[in-house]
């Protein structure tokens, strides 16, 4: 790996970032003239630029400094919103899930416009979220309505500004959504996510819904998340998810499902850890 090739890399990270010389300069403690020297290829960061330079610019050192870049088409993730409502809405009534029917009839109001990013322009109907863990619910074999139910509503508290006691479900229901809604902890507290995840693990309905919310999280945020949020979110996988995952476990029926959901999750933390 030339200097030149360091250089252009830097470069085009640094754009997409929307970074001129001298904010990346100051980001790093250095002059706009060291950044121009790096991109040019006159010189290259030294060692101990080199972790921030990566934080700055969404970038890790093994993309800087590879001997090859392959050069990949993206492309859009086959999310199909209708087709999946669709579908849920067809085994719901199958089924005769009441619940599952009548949080499906509330989605599209309560979600709005709200969009699924993407860092890429690839950006969906956030209802692709709930509707691709049902989807995911059902094919693992999870035929409660209980669990449907809280999986479409899951996040109609922290999102859709919704009361549990709002939601057309039962009490069982209710108490999921809101053990796993975010937006009822005080982010100023520093122990809010211990507290979060150590009352989601008294109940074993969150800690499924908790789970599948994750691991659909975990295949989607290469095309959402910067490297900094996808290294943090990979660490609190591993933190707590172990945890949930034992709770899931102990409920017999859930047993094929807690399978494949640990397999689905260890797989692809493991996979980031290495790429990261």
């Amino acid at each position: 790996m030339n200097n030149l090739q360091v250089g252009e890399r830097i470069r085009a990270a640094r754009l997409r970032k929307g970074l001129n010389q001298m904010e990346l300069g100051e980001a790093l403690g250095v002059s706009f003239q060291a950044v121009s020297s790096w991109e040019t290829g006159k010189f290259i960061p030294d060692a101990g630029h080199l972790p921030q330079l990566a934080r700055v610019l969404d970038l890790s050192l093994d993309a800087l400094f590879a001997e090859g870049e392959k050069k990949w088409e993206l492309k859009p993730v086959n999310y199909d919103a209708d087709r999946m409502f669709t579908f849920v809405k067809g085994r719901a009534q199958i089924l005769g899930f009441s619940q599952a029917l009548a949080v499906l009839d509330l989605l599209r109001p309560a979600h709005g416009e709200q969009r699924r990013p993407s860092r890429y322009g690839f950006g969906c109907s956030y209802t692709v979220h709930p509707l691709t863990m049902a989807c995911h619910a059902l094919a693992l074999g999870l035929r409660e309505d209980d669990i449907l139910a809280a999986v479409l509503a899951h996040d109609m508290v922290e999102d859709a500004q919704m009361k549990p006691e709002d939601l057309p479900v039962g009490d069982r229901v209710r108490e999921a959504v809101a053990l796993v809604s975010r937006n009822l902890y005080d982010p100023e507290d520093p122990d809010w996510k211990e507290k979060y995840y150590g009352n989601i693990r008294k109940n074993p309905l969150a800690c499924l819904v908790k789970c599948l919310d994750r691991v659909n999280n975990l295949a989607g945020m290469a095309d959402a998340f910067s490297r900094d949020r996808m290294i943090r979110y990979t660490e609190e996988t591993d933190r707590y998810y172990p945890a949930l995952l034992e709770t899931v476990r102990k409920t017999a029926e859930w047993n094929d499902a807690w399978w494949l959901l640990r397999y689905q999750m260890m797989t692809m933390t493991e996979a980031f850890k290495r790429l990261l």
